[in-house]
């Protein structure tokens, strides 16, 4: 029997286009962390001249993280999650090496969620950006 975390990772790696065309790949799914991960490819290149990240990857995969927090606590096909804010702060240029996006929940109420964002290289502790989502929930019960 296929379980909820095996929907969302199906959902997160074979069923959204462009997660599926970059690479996007699920770590670690539970309530309390999710962990993506990214390879680098020329896919995700921002600045050609020194072979980084693009800054909107790295921002996108970011709100699936934060969003994943949300979903995970779904109890309902029929529930639905959308971005009310977002904010990241880039603080270096991630190398041309995989990156790790990890998300985790600072409150969860009723309606909204709001998480905490980090991407890092998964061989050492140094975070590239981190920020935080504020995310609507609509339950199918409400």
């Amino acid at each position: 029997m296929i379980n909820k975390n095996d929907i969302i990772r199906i959902a997160i790696e074979e069923k959204v286009p462009l997660h599926k065309i970059l690479g996007l790949k699920v770590e670690s799914l539970s309530e309390d962390k999710i962990i993506l991960k990214l390879p680098f490819s020329e896919k995700v290149l921002g600045d050609v001249r020194s072979n980084r990240w693009h800054g909107g990857v790295i921002s996108m995969v970011m709100d699936v993280v934060g969003g994943l927090c949300g979903i995970v606590t779904f109890t309902s096909l029929e529930d639905k999650l959308t971005t009310i804010d977002l904010r990241i702060d880039y603080l270096d240029a991630p190398l041309a090496q995989e990156l790790w996006f990890e998300g985790e929940t600072v409150r969860l109420g009723n309606k909204i969620l709001v998480s905490r964002i980090k991407a890092y290289h998964p061989n050492n502790s140094k975070v590239f950006a981190e920020g935080k989502g504020v995310y609507y929930i609509k339950r199918d019960k409400y």
